[in-house]
């Protein structure tokens, strides 16, 4: 006979529960810093980050306890954002609102400020302008890989996503901002 007789048990064989779903102010302290960085990366304008970024937590407390713990939190919490991102960006270019950047918001708050490096002020206000010259896809996975330092394999989790496809969209939007940078670098030589 293979396997164990009926109405027998293996230790450690006991039910399978579901992983503990963590507690909202938790999953907030956390992850606020993760979501306010790439909402303003995925191109929601300085006048409604603070919104996005509750909505965010709105769905999140709302949806925490379906979570099923397939795929790491961090994953689940970046579907989110990029929902609420694209929505707010459909709502800016409906609205036609083209908001006045602060350098000083644009930096990721886990880094130097403007004030410590103002180079680094510049430079990232480049990049949140060539971020938003990409197409939704190319930008939220270059953020996701190039900037929050996700795998490839979290990356296609965190958008349904297939792996080859990932791997497809970080390279053509890497090869994209490149060109975009070469550009910018191109006119800032002409017109110094």
């Amino acid at each position: 006979m293979i396997g164990p007789a009926v109405g027998t048990t293996i230790p450690g064989s006991g039910p399978v529960s579901a992983p503990a779903t963590p507690a909202f102010d938790a999953v907030y302290a956390a992850e606020f810093p993760f979501v306010w960085r790439n909402l303003r990366r995925l191109g929601v304008g300085e006048a409604a980050l603070r919104d996005a970024a509750q909505d965010v937590f709105v769905v999140v407390h709302r949806r925490l306890g379906e979570f099923e713990g397939r795929a790491p939190l961090r994953s689940w919490i970046y579907s989110i954002v990029t929902r609420i991102a694209r929505q707010y960006r459909r709502t800016r270019e409906r609205k036609e609102l083209r908001d006045v950047e602060d350098p000083e918001q644009v930096a990721d708050s886990s880094l130097p400020t403007p004030e410590d490096s103002a180079g680094r002020g510049e430079a990232l206000r480049l990049l949140v302008s060539l971020l938003e010259m990409l197409d939704d896809d190319k930008r939220e996975a270059v953020v996701l890989c190039d900037l929050e330092g996700m795998t490839v394999p979290e990356v296609a989790a965190a958008l349904g996503s297939n792996v080859n496809t990932v791997y497809s969209r970080v390279r053509a939007g890497r090869l994209e901002l490149r060109d975009l940078l070469a550009r910018h670098n191109a006119k800032e030589a002409k017109n110094p």
